[in-house]
């Protein structure tokens, strides 16, 4: 099974291929410019390193957010003329699970915050179970910082930040919290890896839309 992955839902720019729970090629940037810049001759770059016909692939998964309302277009634009060229569907990622991914195994609690502006995060709660499977204890959500603060002050239990809103709110977090763990460079950005594996199970549980029926996932008018 190959699952052509890409998350375009924020300022990075990611695009892999993992072949039977295999990362066979990642790429991915993070510099600023747009998206329609990098995203496509990135997603050439990785089938020609992968040495595969863009053709063979099985399904094609994207970041469906939340996100940059324009990013998230664009996205959701490249992976539907993807699906209705080559006949694949699509499997529909929510951006902060793809995060919380990173951290697979992992008994914190994890939280993903992006910069949603205006003092706010896009977030949701999540955890792993003894199975490793992905559990969410809180959907995805708009929240306010200080009440998302005050919601994990009151579980009281260690938590694993991710996320790009780290670089925005990680002081703000740090001078409030005690018993959490701020994402280091490598792992609090989306990745289109962890979006890939999270879409080879969801794959398998027939979690798949056609071209026609995807939509982004904004949250916020």
């Amino acid at each position: 099974m190959k699952i052509l992955a890409l998350d375009s839902s924020g300022l990075v720019a990611s695009v892999a291929l993992l072949e039977n729970d295999n990362l066979v090629a990642e790429f991915t940037v993070n510099n600023k410019k747009t998206h329609s810049q990098t995203l496509l001759p990135m997603l050439d770059e990785v089938v020609k390193a992968a040495g595969i016909e863009l053709d063979t692939v099985d399904a094609i998964a994207i970041a469906a957010g939340p996100g940059s309302f324009t990013l998230l277009l664009f996205g959701a634009a490249t992976v539907k003329g993807l699906s209705l060229a080559l006949d694949k569907p699509i499997i529909p990622v929510p951006t902060l699970e793809g995060l919380a991914y990173n951290f697979w195994g992992s008994d914190r609690l994890i939280c993903p915050i992006m910069d949603a502006r205006r003092n706010q995060v896009y977030t949701g709660l999540y955890r792993f179970d003894k199975s490793g499977n992905l559990v969410t204890e809180m959907e995805q959500i708009p929240m306010d910082v200080n009440e998302l603060i005050n919601l994990l002050l009151e579980k009281d239990e260690e938590v694993q930040f991710t996320g790009d809103g780290i670089q925005v709110y990680g002081s703000l977090i740090l001078s409030k919290m005690k018993h959490v763990c701020l994402a280091p460079a490598h792992l609090n950005k989306q990745r289109a890896g962890a979006v890939g594996a999270l879409a080879e199970k969801y794959y398998r549980e027939g979690k798949t839309v056609t071209a026609a029926e995807h939509q982004p996932e904004y949250l916020r008018v």
